[in-house]
């Protein structure tokens, strides 16, 4: 039976190395400044949403961050994002119940946003309204309102 060539470990390693950031050198990091939070108490979170289909569906969005509530702005960091199209929703959680709290006829009493301050009418606003295009390391912002 032939015997198969052997390989030199460090080009080996090399190798791996090279595939790993031809794999990730296309991923982005999105920065997310959020503004508008009503107080510091609790946390404001962000889901990042890659189609229409997905919009608002929370188990599924494509990533989700979360960070205690500053002012005048939060800083969320979604890392790795491959360059697409996205919308983000956030919103200020201030009782820490880790969802938006309602009243009686569904309208948000913790205050929400979109990215590109999208506003929906009667309702959130569309998946359309509020995309951006991701090709690269970037900033983006949202007002809470």
């Amino acid at each position: 039976m032939p015997s198969l060539p052997r390989l030199n470990p460090a080009a080996l390693a090399a190798l791996g190395l090279a595939l790993t950031a031809a794999a990730t050198s296309h991923a982005a990091d999105l920065t997310v400044e959020v503004s508008g939070a009503k107080s510091t108490q609790g946390t404001v979170s962000a889901a990042l949403y890659a189609s229409a289909d997905t919009w608002l569906k929370e188990p599924q969005k494509l990533q989700g961050a979360r960070a205690p509530a500053a002012q005048p702005v939060t800083v969320l960091v979604f890392r790795n994002i491959p360059p697409g199209r996205y919308a983000l929703s956030a919103f200020h959680d201030e009782n820490g119940n880790e969802k938006v709290d309602t009243n009686v006829v569904g309208v948000p009493t913790e205050r929400t946003g979109f990215s590109r301050d999208a506003r929906g009418r009667m309702g959130p606003a569309a998946f359309d309204d509020a995309a951006i295009d991701v090709q690269g390391d970037m900033t983006t912002a949202i007002t809470l309102r």
